[in-house]
């Protein structure tokens, strides 16, 4: 169905959109319930029933996208000659309620190092509707078969083995991308650490490690030119402070949690921005309130 393929196409090209379907009909309409449309800021694909209808299911899906948030939200139509909108007159004699769900852009994660805790870690993150990226210098960590376990993964993996300078996949990661640090060499770590603070537009940043670890590379970072309120912007160390085992997947599950209740944080914050640039909305523009 090409509304399908819509969806893959902008998820593939880390682009909002919105899913438009026909939830109910009362009287005649130009659609049956479960027709859809997918509409981005260019561009729509597929139908709900053209003219009027159409037109201000469009105007508030761009609404939507507008504003960043990730509700849904009913939209009741009436096809009346007696109800005229700004797109002209549509006169079925029926009604349609459209359905409009926001389509948003997957969060970005990047684990650097796919060691015990980092494959642990993977795991637990493929469940989640994410873009994830893997990135590790050792090709035998990256290997199919160690990473077979991600085989039915929620997520888009991908998977970068970078044998020298795997700073260099930070520039390549999308707006937004939240970086986790803990690959099997201080010196890589110490390298990401710097090159992630001069990577403009990445989300959080992570680096696994003690206190005496973290204590060295502040040191080296400030060296390095970085001022204190840009080496603050790494978290160390990452995960729960209550969950004091050792053992991969002890830490793995800290690690998600954390980073989970930060993906949490920014979905809300766009939702609130939605309610506060539109309280209460539910009819778009024209549409019978």
């Amino acid at each position: 169905m090409e509304w399908t393929k819509a969806i893959e196409e902008l998820r593939a090209g880390r682009r909002r959109g919105v899913l438009v379907t026909v939830a109910a009909v009362r009287g005649h309409a130009p659609r049956g319930a479960g027709a859809k449309m997918v509409v981005a800021a260019d561009r729509t694909w597929c139908s709900v029933g053209g003219g009027n209808l159409e037109a201000v299911a469009v105007a508030r899906a761009r609404e939507l996208l507008g504003t960043r948030g990730s509700r849904p939200e009913l939209l009741t139509v009436a096809l009346s000659d007696k109800a005229p909108y700004q797109h002209g007159v549509q006169c079925c004699g029926g009604e349609v309620t459209l359905l409009l769900e926001p389509l948003p852009v997957a969060p970005a994660v990047a684990v650097f190092g796919i060691g015990h805790v980092g494959l642990e870690l993977a795991r637990i993150l493929a469940r989640r509707d994410l873009d994830l990226h893997l990135v590790d210098s050792r090709p035998e960590q990256l290997a199919d078969e160690r990473l077979a376990v991600l085989a039915d993964a929620v997520a888009t993996v991908h998977v970068h083995h970078v044998p020298v300078l795997p700073e260099l996949v930070l520039a390549e990661l999308p707006p937004g991308a939240h970086v986790l640090v803990m690959t099997h060499d201080h010196a890589e770590d110490a390298a990401l650490c710097d090159a992630a603070l001069r990577t403009p537009g990445l989300g959080s940043i992570g680096l696994i490690g003690s206190a005496a670890k973290w204590s060295r590379f502040r040191r080296k970072l400030a060296d390095e030119g970085h001022p204190d309120e840009a080496i603050d912007r790494i978290t160390t160390p990452i995960g729960l402070p209550g969950l004091t085992g050792k053992d991969p997947s002890t830490i793995a599950i800290g690690v998600a949690a954390a980073l989970v209740a930060t993906l949490e944080r920014e979905a809300e914050g766009a939702d609130g921005a939605q309610a506060a640039a539109d309280p209460g909305r539910v009819p778009a523009p024209g549409a019978p309130s």
